[in-house]
């Protein structure tokens, strides 16, 4: 199979049916977004010096980030996000303004060089095909002016796990160490452990990089 027909295979997943499933079963409940608000307010610690003024969600879903940062900051919010319904939900909930809500997938990102101060994926690079994961994560730094922000499953070897019944469409690695492989010009300002059992959250591992002039 091709990398185009990898990418069209991804992008038909989250479109439809199970997108809408994912949203549905992804609601934005109070005690998910305290959850996400402590976390957030965790992994921005590392940017209080100069924080982001600017914030782009790759693969937000119905923003459920968003809305958590919502309450940590006053940066302007633009969201990458391919299912409709989606998108939709974000822009009537005031989640981020219309027209900072784009259609589309990380490997090609509508906006131009340095956009945002910050962009973050969540639980999103362990969606994307291994073949497709260096070209986005390219367009990820080529938007980011200064931090990019990586929350994901964690795993010491590259592995594909089954999900919800469905095979090559859910990835683990060392996230962390990839970016930094692939990109000589960042550097880690913070990292950390989200513990299911303590957090309400999954077990999620995050980075916060910044770019080096």
């Amino acid at each position: 199979m091709s990398d185009t027909e990898k990418e069209n295979l991804q992008s038909e997943f989250w479109r439809g049916g199970f997108g809408n499933t994912y949203s549905d079963r992804n609601d934005s409940n109070v005690e998910r977004i305290i959850s996400r608000t402590k976390l957030w307010a965790q992994v921005l610690k590392s940017t209080d010096g100069a924080p982001p003024r600017s914030i782009l969600e790759v693969g937000a879903n119905i923003g459920n980030n968003l809305r958590a940062l919502k309450n940590l900051t006053s940066a302007e919010f633009h969201a990458l996000e391919p299912n409709q319904n989606a998108r939709e939900t974000m822009v009537r909930d005031g989640v981020a303004p219309a027209a900072n809500v784009h259609d589309g997938l990380a490997n090609l990102i509508p906006l131009p060089d340095d956009a945002v101060d910050l962009a973050f994926t969540s639980g999103v690079l362990i969606h994307i095909d291994p073949e497709n994961l260096l070209s986005s994560c390219q367009e990820i730094h080529r938007v980011a002016r200064r931090y990019i922000v990586c929350i994901e499953y964690f795993s010491d070897k590259a592995e594909s796990i089954n999900y919800r019944g469905h095979e090559n469409v859910l990835f683990k690695r060392d996230f962390g160490g990839f970016w930094l492989d692939n990109f000589s010009d960042l550097q880690v300002l913070d990292y950390g452990f989200a513990w299911k059992r303590m957090t309400g959250l999954d077990n999620l591992t995050w980075w916060v990089f910044e770019k080096q002039s």
